[in-house]
């Protein structure tokens, strides 16, 4: 039995009880987590521990980490967020002192004293106490020790010496840079506005802390959220932003700004309808639109601060023209707009041979061709072979570069290397909590491993941010893709129809849709879709419709299958 704070958190019986002993109804996930922050000691712990040790072997967005956050806050009657704080830097932990009960032992019970000879403890105060170690205490016994002392200050006086010829980084890991998310301003004029604004802050400044090589600043407690304490220095960014409430719309608009100069680097607009009735999901949207632009721009910034080669980029505006163009023809794949697309970055890169940015955008863009099967199988090895060079030589020059892990995820995705391409995605999200592409790769990822729940759960994931929006229709097949492959084809209809009114010309989402029409029972539509797709993909057969299945899971593989048969019954040629 743990207690805190006036509360009975019992684990055998997995209860939590109030002062009066009435339990407090918790989800299963959620009590689970108010268990780990119990027997922590008081120590934060971070997001990803969390996520890792309450949903193990799933990815979940963080939205399942911050619901159970709520969910403990409200059963604790914590609305000024002081018993489960978030820390600096990420994570959270539980204020309150937890006391553990310990059970009697029947066999000392009637002992009348300790075996040295003293009072045994009333058996109120016989409990196990998560409170802060003492600080250790050094005392110099002998002249050994203290010769041992002597010889060690000798090399930290060399140390401090030697230290202005020395690289900063041998002696001290550098600081990551520091950046404060000041609250949102409600400027909304709706009664609504200010807990909005609270929670965007909240939300905003969660996602920043997941951001892995800086270091968040919080708003302080009386903004409405945690406080962490601002540092001595001035943080060296500030994310500021406005709410706004139109006739339709809910909108944010903010800007991150280098605090020494002011000088605003990257502003973001994010807007979702104001009839949304789940007001979760409109922050979540305003966060994400604004967070991913933001978290990218910031991710520029550091990449180019931190090596002199990482600046070597696309700066001329030709240049990055070509970069953007690129990505939005990977996002909207035609083959028109693919050919015209790369022939565009071959061109800009004969011109710029040593530019990074353009050689890992052919790389990703050509990576899409494949997966697309686009190019000839003899094409596909060499082109192959020629990304992963380039890739190589980027991640050498840019290793936390966004654009460039994509990139490499994108590689492995195409060349199914599929917990490859997990672990590299979830890199790209730890500098970008909000990348929508990085997570539809995640979800692709898991559905060639046969984890159909957990890819239909990141699509879904990926739809609630919608950064970028020119990605949606990847994520909305996906989520499509993933109910047909579970055989819950009604389901699939809506999300593959979103993705084709998004991006029509792909053919592979229409024989898709003509397996889920098949299996609803709508064949006259099925046969629709079935012609639709054969015209945008002439000559293809049962032998030519599905992608490589090379080390994918045989779960995957028979499920594949079983919707190929379902296109083949819509009209499908099978030969």
């Amino acid at each position: 039995m743990l207690r805190f704070a006036g509360f009975e958190l019992d684990q055998l019986r997995a209860e939590l009880r109030g002062a009066d002993g009435a339990p407090i109804k918790l989800r299963p996930k959620t009590f689970e987590m108010l268990r780990l922050f119990a027997t922590s000691g008081g120590r934060v712990l971070s997001k990803q521990a969390l996520m890792e040790a309450v949903w193990p072997n799933v990815h979940v967005g963080e939205d399942s980490l911050f619901q159970c956050i709520r969910e403990l806050r409200t059963a604790l009657g914590d609305e000024r967020r002081q018993l489960i704080k978030l820390a600096a830097g990420g994570g959270y932990s539980l204020t309150a002192e937890v006391r553990a009960e310990a059970e009697a032992d029947p066999a000392q019970a009637e002992l009348p004293a300790t075996a040295a000879g003293e009072p045994a403890a009333p058996a109120e105060a016989r409990v196990l106490t998560h409170t802060p170690a003492p600080r250790a205490i050094f005392r110099l016994r002998s002249p050994a020790m203290i010769g041992a002392v002597t010889a060690f200050g000798v090399v930290i006086i060399g140390l401090a010496v030697a230290a202005p010829v020395l690289k900063p980084d041998f002696l001290f890991k550098r600081t990551p840079p520091r950046v404060a998310v000041m609250p949102i301003v409600d400027a909304s004029n709706d009664p609504r506005g200010a807990a909005m604004a609270a929670e965007v802050t909240g939300r905003l400044t969660d996602g920043f802390a997941r951001i892995q090589n800086i270091s968040v600043v919080a708003p302080r407690a009386s903004a409405g959220v945690e406080s962490v304490g601002l540092p001595a220095v001035s943080p060296d960014y500030e994310v500021r932003g406005e709410l706004q409430r139109g006739d339709q719309a809910w909108t944010l608009r903010a800007r991150i700004i280098r605090t020494g100069s002011a000088e605003v680097q990257s502003v973001a607009t994010a807007s979702v309808g104001a009839d949304e009735v789940d007001a979760q999901f409109q922050q979540s949207r305003l966060v994400a639109g604004v967070g991913h632009v933001l978290a990218r721009r910031l991710n520029e910034l550091l990449e180019a601060s931190t090596s002199p080669a990482a600046s070597r980029t696309s700066s001329a505006g030709g240049d990055k023209v070509a970069v953007e163009q690129a990505l939005a023809s990977i996002n909207q794949t035609t083959r028109e707009r693919f050919g015209a697309a790369q022939a565009m970055l071959q061109q800009a890169l004969t011109n710029d041979p040593d530019n990074v940015d353009l050689a890992v955008a052919l790389a990703s863009l050509q990576m899409r061709g494949i997966q697309m099967v686009w190019f000839s199988p003899e094409e596909a090895v060499t082109l192959e072979a020629k990304a992963n060079a380039t890739l190589e030589q980027a991640l050498r020059v840019k290793p936390n570069s966004i654009a460039v892990l994509e990139a490499h995820c994108r590689f492995l995705s195409a060349t199914n290397h599929f917990v490859e391409s997990l672990v590299t995605c979830a890199r790209a999200l730890s500098f970008d909590p909000w990348n929508g592409s990085a997570l539809y790769l995640i979800g692709l990822g898991q559905i060639y491993l046969g984890r159909f729940d957990d890819a239909l759960a990141t699509f879904q994931q990926a739809d609630r941010y919608d950064t970028p929006a020119a990605s949606r229709w990847t994520w909305l097949l996906g989520a499509g893709l993933a109910y047909a492959l579970m055989e819950r084809f009604e389901e699939a209809v809506p999300w593959l129809q979103r993705s084709i009114a998004i991006t029509p010309g792909t053919g592979r989402s229409h024989f898709l849709l003509a397996a889920a029409y098949q299996r609803s029972g709508r064949h006259a539509e099925a046969r629709a879709a079935m012609a639709e797709g054969l015209k945008l993909r002439p000559g293809t057969t049962r032998l030519t419709v599905s992608p490589p299945m090379k080390n994918a899971s045989p779960v995957c593989v028979a499920a594949w299958d079983r919707v190929v048969q379902a296109e083949v019954d819509a009209g499908l040629p099978e030969r």
